[in-house]
């Protein structure tokens, strides 16, 4: 069944229903997949590697969003240095890929421009069948990198070719959205909190 699958009469009923969904769908998270991805990326940052992010539409915002959370929140009280790059953020070099070559390479090319074995990919696709995004994801595994993968409804062609998978359960394209923007702030507040000295957490705003 589908979500939503019928009018509601008013706003508040439709706020109840979406946030139960929404509690479902971050439920659904494979736990052990999170502490993968936070090891994979912990292990970049410790090490000087460079971590790309992509998606598009809504997924494009997480993947600009975790630019900021993540290169500047990560290394705050920590010895961390983040080195974090968004291939959805360059658009006079995404619009020149897309005209003079296609769209379903724009992330590709900036992997083969920028990207060394050893560096991570995260991809952000709620159906995980964006060509761009599984192009992206291929290449990168082909080349040495760990590839993370968020994902929803039925996990699509990213799922498969990712080491780690962070699948959401969920068919509203809201909800995914939300779930994975959350996962984006759980790594980065995770990681560094456990790179902080405990007595400065408490201090600290989040």
């Amino acid at each position: 069944m589908s979500f939503p699958d019928k009018k509601f009469a008013e706003i508040g009923s439709f706020t109840d229903a979406y946030f139960s969904q929404l509690k479902d769908a971050a439920a659904s998270v494979g736990r052990e997949k999170i502490n993968q991805a936070a090891e994979i990326l912990t292990n970049a940052y410790a090490n000087g590697r460079i971590v790309f992010s992509c998606g598009n539409g809504g997924s494009a915002s997480i993947s600009n969003h975790m630019v900021c959370d993540h290169s500047k929140l990560v290394q705050t009280d920590t010895d961390l240095v983040p080195r974090v790059v968004s291939l959805s953020n360059s658009i006079d070099f995404m619009t020149a890929i897309g005209n003079d070559i296609s769209y379903e390479d724009v992330f590709l090319f900036q992997l083969r421009s920028l990207a060394r074995p050893g560096d991570v990919l995260i991809t952000i696709s709620s159906s995980g069948n964006s060509e761009n995004i599984v192009r992206a994801a291929h290449w990168a595994k082909d080349n040495g990198m760990p590839v993370i993968s968020m994902t929803g409804f039925s996990g699509g062609r990213s799922s498969e070719i990712a080491d780690v998978n962070l699948h959401v359960t969920g068919d509203n394209y809201g909800v995914i959205e939300d779930v994975h923007a959350s996962l984006m702030h759980i790594l980065a507040q995770y990681i560094r909190m456990a790179h902080m000295d405990e007595g400065l957490i408490k201090e600290r705003k989040f």
